[in-house]
């Protein structure tokens, strides 16, 4: 997931922001599988517009719905374990304060947003 470690914010001299520290596994290996989830979720978006097209019963597009909604929360929960694993675990390995706090400032900023 280079376009993951690419958002992450690096402390400067640590390299390009696509650089993965040594010791941390590289992302890469679970980018395919988030595509792949994403791909499945994009198609039952279309299967859900075609639902309300044809005029089917509104319980059934409700159930697709529902299960779009836990798919993105898989996706998302994916993307939350990447960026704990890499972009936070570096700011703490790293020492520096000041990244530490702005990455623990962002978890609280993103869940006190959307955690409701």
């Amino acid at each position: 997931m280079a376009w993951l470690i690419s958002r992450c914010r690096l402390a400067p001299g640590d390299g390009p922001p696509y650089y993965t520290p040594m010791g941390y596994m590289s992302m890469t290996t679970e980018h395919p599988k988030i595509l792949t989830r994403l791909s499945r979720i994009e198609g039952q978006v279309r299967g859900i517009a075609r639902m309300v097209e044809e005029d089917r019963y509104c319980i059934d597009i409700l159930n697709q719905m529902q299960a779009i909604k836990a798919a993105l929360k898989k996706v998302e929960e994916e993307i939350l374990k990447g960026h704990a694993s890499h972009c936070v675990a570096h700011a703490i390995k790293s020492g520096n304060i000041k990244d530490q706090t702005e990455k623990f400032s962002e978890l609280v900023e993103l869940f006190s947003r959307y955690g409701k």
